[in-house]
């Protein structure tokens, strides 16, 4: 628990100091809440701290809602730190007035922060409340569900600020979204391999002993011979792709390889999310 609301903290800080770094300088309103703080502020000189706790109580509510007591604790302080974040880092002198490279450090930034409060399990209010009650209820991608949300304030800079500045703000909400998403997933690059072979046990043995990796057999048929034909499945590192290749060669000179990227491995010999 404290791991989740350092996480949460952490990313809440990281968000609003590229925030007022980055893309309230450059006047980019590049999705949420905070896209929407930098619109008020441009056009009626709201400060952006104040509007965010405003927008922020509605989103709120519905989190309690949706997501349950256990969200609305760490939401409720999400809530109030990441406007107190912005308003405590208003005054830091941005390193850029350059839009572009506000827009790719302010997108990736933004999505650095949220990826490691989603991580924490917690959100900074606002439309990532809306993006975590559209993952509960759709099954749709944190990421994607912030693009889309995103999507409606670009469209809206564009209309209020300039189609410039919307323009600017699709870089950066790219940016953004990618980034959650590796956040998500992590770092690691592992490879799922398919192998269809007449000698399974001779494979099967090469990738249990000698490349010390499990592996699963799946029953398969032939389409043409209808034949029974097992498939056996085997997650891999990066690293371990060309010994895979050469250990399945060795074995089987014949045999059938597919191997594809796996984005998040979770189990013995990989990445386990109870750590988190």
């Amino acid at each position: 628990m404290v791991f989740s609301y350092f996480l949460m903290l952490l990313g809440s800080f990281i968000v609003a100091a590229s925030f007022n770094l980055f893309l309230l300088p450059n006047q980019i309103a590049s999705g949420g809440v905070s896209g929407i703080s930098v619109i008020l502020d441009t056009l009626a000189d709201v400060p952006p701290a104040y509007s965010q706790w405003a927008l922020n109580i509605p989103f709120f509510i519905a989190g309690v809602v949706v997501l349950g007591r256990p969200f609305a604790v760490k939401t409720a302080v999400g809530s109030v730190v990441l406007p107190l974040f912005v308003l405590l880092t208003s005054n830091w002198t941005p390193p850029t007035h350059d839009p572009l490279l506000g827009s790719l450090y302010g997108g990736l930034g933004v999505g650095l922060g949220l990826g490691l409060v989603f991580r924490g399990r917690g959100s900074t209010g606002g439309l990532s409340v809306a993006a975590q009650i559209l993952q509960r209820l759709i099954g749709i991608r944190i990421g994607l569900a912030v693009a889309l949300l995103d999507g409606l304030v670009i469209l809206s800079a564009g209309l209020f600020i300039s189609l410039e500045n919307a323009l600017y703000a699709l870089i950066g909400l790219f940016a953004t979204s990618k980034t959650i998403d590796l956040i998500q997933t992590g770092f690691e690059n592992s490879k799922a391999a398919f192998i269809i072979s007449k000698h399974p046990d001779l494979v099967s043995n090469a990738i249990l002993h000698e490349l010390d990796r499990g592996l699963t057999r799946l029953h398969g048929v032939g389409g043409y011979t209808g034949d029974d034909r097992p498939v056996l499945l085997a997650v891999v590192g990066q690293n371990e792709v060309v010994r895979l290749k050469l250990l399945v060669r060795d074995a089987d000179p014949d045999a059938f390889v597919i191997i594809t990227n796996a984005a998040e491995v979770l189990g013995e010999g990989f990445h386990d999310e109870r750590h988190l």
